[in-house]
């Protein structure tokens, strides 16, 4: 008989990259609500979930292609679109009761500093929601949170070569929504999700 060792079989979601156990276990120890943060290929997913033994339980849960209602025409995977979905999903966990400090859940996604991630924590923090985080230094500056930059890049497109803007923001036109304007739009949407 050969002395080979038991092959360990792993937990099927970590088999399939699906969750890290570990992480999971240390954001679970903190007894906190967990915020998480979740990216697909089209827009980002949020929610406010709890632990319990039967499974998770959401609170509260929205993703950015529901800012369209507020009139945010633009992409839902942008910087803008990170921020806005923070404060959006912040009102929505107040209305439904949520006032304890949360804990941030990435997920098997580790963020980068000044990411969309912490602008999507900016977002939650500036709508009146407690998170525990580190210095300020981790969240983008506020030109690229507002869209200020992007604004910047397609006037100076459209001055430069208007084939060439029109190519690039395509989709945004297509959706009545003028890029060289974005600025002027994520101040708008932002005071109507503050009030």
């Amino acid at each position: 008989m050969a002395n080979k060792k038991a092959k360990i079989v792993l937990y099927r979601r970590k088999r399939e990259q699906k969750t890290n156990y570990r992480k999971r276990l240390r954001l679970l120890e903190s007894g906190k609500l967990r915020l998480t943060f979740r990216t697909s290929n089209t827009k980002f997913l949020a929610q406010v979930v709890s632990f319990d033994t039967s499974g998770d339980k959401i609170i509260v849960g929205v993703d950015s292609s529901a800012l369209k209602k507020n009139g945010w025409n633009y992409s839902s995977k942008n910087f803008p679109a990170a921020y806005l979905t923070g404060l959006l999903l912040a009102q929505k966990a107040k209305r439904n009761g949520v006032k304890e400090e949360l804990i941030l859940d990435t997920g098997l996604e580790s963020p980068s500093q000044k990411g969309k991630t912490f602008a999507f924590l900016k977002g939650v923090l500036d709508g009146g929601l407690e998170v525990r985080h580190g210095s300020e230094d981790i969240f983008p500056e506020e030109e690229k949170m507002s869209g200020k930059a992007i604004q910047e890049y397609a006037s100076s497109l459209k001055s430069e070569n208007p084939e060439a803007f029109k190519k690039r923001f395509s989709k945004n036109l297509k959706e009545n929504a003028d890029p060289t304007q974005m600025q002027s739009v994520f101040e708008k949407v932002k005071q109507s999700l503050l009030a």
